[in-house]
């Protein structure tokens, strides 16, 4: 299952894994049997889905690298747990034991997505991310994607045990044919950019172990600074916008105003979007920057959604008395939650853009929560904390769902890769390979659409769910004589 996420991007592989996760809870004959199954399954796909896990700790591997194996153990099993409940719930269902399965196995996944802050990185659903079936995501969102794909992994491991076996092969060849032929006519055609503004997105690919070492951030400074000088290719127009990716000064904003203005007079006549940490009143907060000539600061946003362990430490003062901090040690307790989601005003060429700073590109509940929509997402981030191997491209493969569901084009620019403009169809239209320096210019997109799950959110499939749920666990009635 874990091979039909990115960089495997093995769809077919991951459906025939998800069919023998649904026969073995098929063999499980009591309840705790099932938990058994459920948490192995979870276990094994998120120990190799998540691998990745162990980057950051690897930066510095003398103070953090012995805590590596724990944590990749740790939130695979405890991400499991999730699973060995819907296993469990499902093996009391009075009928229909496989299609339970599929609808709490579903609902945990969704539970995943909220439950605790959330962590609904890897979702099954994201397994259709490389094919069309991807668009329905616009439609019925992210859950309702995984939702239907496990309907479809519980039908094809129905046929062996049916007793019309024509059936449940009807209805799982039926359900591909929808996922996959449904969503070749979702997919709108490529826009015509013409005309359009540019934008630049600048990739300085600075290793996490370098990034802060004092004979080198005037090295990584100076490569992003003459990114942003350099002329257009071609001849073309100067771009409207320059976007440095996530904590790319290395100092405080308060103490920034030399760099900002080296940085607005190269970007001129452009707006900069830049990535920087401050503080106030000694809370350290994780923020993105819009700077114009001057230095002027024009608009300020402090990252909301926090990394649990990355950027701040749950019950900090507990975890101080076995001296352990995670990798948010840089202020006590780590970083401050901002206010909430805000959105950019770079003028009327631009339009309007909601940021996202790193993580927060995860959550498709963040972006729903826009004040009002946007004319395209704006992530920055610094992805050389998730390795060289899966964690980036997963990272994403997350944002192109986020341009799918909404309808918006979004740009991406990340410190090691991978920068990219993805349309509001999910394509990547551009990119900067992972691992290489360099800038992108590219036309900004505009919206294309305005998509049901843009409007709804995910409220509806949360009623579904509940009501499949409570469908699937009602005890079946009994006639006596």
């Amino acid at each position: 299952m874990a091979l039909g996420q990115a960089p495997y991007d093995l769809w077919p592989v991951a459906l025939a894994g998800l069919v023998g996760a649904c026969l073995l809870f098929s063999e499980a004959k009591t309840p705790m049997r099932a938990v058994g199954a459920g948490w192995s399954v979870g276990v094994a796909y998120f120990g190799l889905s998540l691998s990745w896990i162990v980057e950051p700790f690897q930066v510095d591997a003398a103070a953090t690298g012995w805590m590596a194996p724990f944590a990749l153990f740790g939130i695979a099993a405890g991400l499991a747990l999730f699973w060995a409940l819907a296993f469990w719930g499902a093996a009391h269902a009075a009928r229909r034991r496989m299609m339970a399965l599929a609808v709490l196995w579903a609902a945990a996944e969704f539970a995943r997505a909220y439950v605790l802050t959330g962590f609904p990185w890897g979702l099954v659903g994201y397994i259709w991310t490389p094919s069309a079936a991807a668009q329905w995501a616009s439609v019925i969102g992210p859950h309702g994607l995984t939702l239907a794909t496990l309907a479809l992994g519980a039908l094809a491991a129905s046929v062996p045990g049916a007793e019309r076996k024509a059936w449940p092969a009807l209805g799982s060849a039926v359900l591909l044919a929808a996922l996959i032929g449904g969503g070749a006519l979702l997919l709108p055609p490529l826009q015509d950019l013409t005309g359009r503004p540019d934008v630049r997105l600048l990739q300085p690919n600075a290793p996490q172990r370098e990034k802060w070492d004092r004979d080198k951030v005037r090295m990584f400074f100076e490569r992003q600074v003459d990114f942003t000088a350099a002329p257009s290719h071609g001849g073309l127009p100067r771009p409207a916008l320059v976007v440095w990716p996530e904590t790319a000064l290395p100092m405080l904003l308060h103490n920034a105003d030399e760099a900002l203005g080296i940085v607005t007079d190269a970007a001129f006549p452009a707006q900069v979007v830049v990535g920087i940490q401050r503080s106030e009143e000694g809370r350290w907060y994780n923020s993105l920057a819009l700077v114009s000539r001057g230095p002027e600061l024009e608009q300020l946003y402090d990252k909301h959604h926090l990394v649990p362990f990355g950027e701040y430490m749950p019950a900090a003062a507990i975890f101080a008395r076995w001296n352990i901090a995670g990798l948010a040690s840089r202020a006590e307790a780590g970083y401050s939650p901002g206010p909430g989601p805000v959105l950019l005003d770079l003028g009327p060429e631009l339009g309007r853009a909601l940021p996202l700073i790193c993580y927060e590109a995860v959550f498709p509940q963040d972006v729903h929560r826009a004040p009002e929509r946007p004319d395209f997402l704006l992530q920055i981030t610094n992805d050389a904390w998730f390795g060289q191997f899966s964690g980036p491209y997963q990272h994403l493969a997350q944002a192109r769902f986020r341009a799918i569901e909404q309808g918006l084009p979004l740009l991406r620019a990340a410190n090691t890769g991978v920068s990219a403009v993805i349309d509001g169809a999910g394509r990547v239209l551009d990119r900067l390979p992972l691992d290489e320096a360099g800038y992108l210019d590219t036309p900004l997109p505009p919206p294309l659409r305005l998509t049901l799950y843009s409007r709804t959110g995910d409220l509806p499939m949360l009623l579904v769910l509940l009501f499949l749920g409570i469908t699937a666990l009602w005890p079946r009635r009994s006639v006596s004589d």
